[in-house]
């Protein structure tokens, strides 16, 4: 098949560098810099967004605290959950436009990119029924003075928020925290991975569309150097929401300590995935498949470790190794591809290094392993799988972020369970059954944010997420969010 026609809107939006957007002007970084985005398909530079620096970063978070203390803290709730719902439909109307900017900088297929578009509209219609549901509470108290009063609480928002997103997701993970920023009153300094900026630039674009008050949403693309750590260390920056890698986060849990600003962190995962040998096979094999080679694998909740019980090891095997070449790779762009390309040559780097490390320390090769031969241009890697019988190899312990699966065999259940959380991570887990006992004995077990019985991968915007341990502080969506992007304040009234 051909690979679809841009629409004239990308291709407009592509003619003209990228800009920030502080206090509801559109304009150049301060130092004038720009730099280079990629397509992962074909290495060829797509355009060019500005470069922010220390100085654009002052600006966007001072315009921020002028709209906080400003014309945003006048508007209602209601009115607040009005301009969700204007951002809903324009993220609708612009669906495929959105779509196309995502495969492009991303270079996932173009079924996924117009799902995480209509997602995008589905998380911000949900964030908008929020702002009038909000509430404090009034409690029975009995002071020691004896005097009547009357204590209740208010629930107020924190303040200024950095959100700092990443490439695998551009547009899904910037709504997920614009949500909860705009439902509770909140303003944010939003800040895209380098990668993948352009459908950032756009959703700002839409943004400003719906009417939302200048300040509200600053916009800051750059590096993380230049422009992110400034970011994350500014003293007038109230809350850091942050989603990325487990090493990255230590550094954003260091730089928050300066004025004690609260910290949000969706981190990294080595997730276990399990198959019990009463389950169906078929349908197991398959979902084990989708949860690794899904999004070329670049999911922090990838079902990168496979125990599967002894009994069925082989029959699996040969399941994954039929899924694992019946993906058509190529770009994003061409219906016919089912795996786009990794985000970066450094990320396909890192990809091939661990494919070269795992089968030097002892780990055994099933299928793929290297890039495909037919495909000379872009960041390409086969969908992989590694038999890892001592569990030793750094494939089977470190997070990889690409479509690589080790898989481990077992016996007895309660070792399993050990072994199974035997990680620093604590993201999510997995397991396929027919007895409805042991899923919930296993998961119940299971040190996971995020438990997954015969299915994976599933999220909504109701449902909180996030991680234990070295997976993250807090939870994503659902009311739990909404609980970190507040304060709450408790008053005391002397009735006497």
């Amino acid at each position: 098949m051909n690979p679809i026609q841009l629409l004239p809107a990308v291709e407009k939006f592509l003619s003209q560098p990228g800009r920030l957007f502080i206090g509801g002007t559109w304009q150049d970084a301060a130092n004038g810099r720009r730099f280079a985005v990629e397509n992962p398909a074909t290495e060829q530079t797509l355009t060019e967004v500005a470069e922010g620096g220390e100085r654009d970063v002052d600006a966007a978070v001072a315009a921020a605290r002028a709209a906080f203390t400003g014309t945003w803290a006048q508007q209602s709730p209601a009115q607040r959950g009005l301009l969700l719902f204007r951002l809903a439909e324009l993220l609708d109307q612009h669906r495929e436009e959105l779509a196309q900017l995502i495969t492009l900088e991303n270079g996932k297929p173009i079924a996924n990119a117009r799902g995480e578009a209509a997602s995008a509209a589905n998380i911000i219609r949900y964030f908008a029924g929020w702002p009038t549901k909000i509430e404090g509470s009034t409690l029975p108290v009995s002071p020691s003075s004896g005097a009547p009063m009357l204590n209740y609480t208010l629930r107020e928002p924190v303040g200024v928020c950095a959100l700092i997103v990443p490439w695998n997701f551009p547009l899904t993970m910037c709504v997920w925290k614009l949500g909860p920023v705009l439902a509770t009153g909140c303003v944010a300094v939003l800040k895209p991975a380098e990668q993948t900026p352009l459908v950032a630039i756009r959703l700002v674009q839409l943004i400003e569309a719906a009417g939302f008050p200048a300040g509200v949403v600053n916009l800051l693309t750059g590096l993380g150097v230049h422009t992110g750590a400034p970011l994350a260390q500014h003293p007038d920056v109230d809350k850091i929401a942050f989603t990325g890698s487990t090493q990255v986060g230590r550094l954003i849990a260091q730089a928050a300590t300066g004025n004690m600003k609260k910290v949000s962190l969706e981190l990294g995962g080595k997730s276990p995935n399990i198959i019990l040998p009463d389950a169906d096979i078929v349908r197991a094999a398959k979902g084990a498949a989708d949860g690794i080679f899904y999004n070329q694998g670049q999911v922090c909740t990838a079902g990168s470790r496979l125990y599967v019980h002894a009994s069925v090891l082989d029959q699996v095997l040969e399941e994954l190794q039929r899924h694992a070449a019946a993906h058509v790779l190529g770009p994003g762009l061409d219906p016919a591809s089912s795996m786009g390309p990794l985000v970066s040559a450094r990320q396909l780097g890192t990809v091939r290094g661990y494919l070269q490390r795992g089968q030097e320390e002892g780990a055994e090769l099933i299928c793929g392993g290297d890039r495909p031969a037919h495909l000379e241009q872009g960041h390409f890697i086969q969908p992989s799988v590694f038999l890892d019988r001592a569990e030793r190899a750094c494939v089977a312990r470190e997070e990889i972020f690409g479509p690589v699966l080790t898989v481990m065999s077992w016996t007895e259940i309660d070792e399993l369970v050990l072994r199974a959380n035997d990680s620093p991570y604590g993201l999510a887990a997995g397991l396929w059954t027919r007895d409805l006992r042991s899923a919930h004995r296993v998961a119940a077990q299971l040190k996971a944010g995020s438990v997954w019985i015969n299915c994976w991968n599933v999220v909504d915007p109701a449902s909180p997420f996030g991680g234990y341990k070295q997976s993250g502080w807090g939870r994503e969506m659902g009311k739990n969010v909404i609980d970190a992007y507040t304060e709450t304040k408790s008053v005391f009234v002397d009735l006497a």
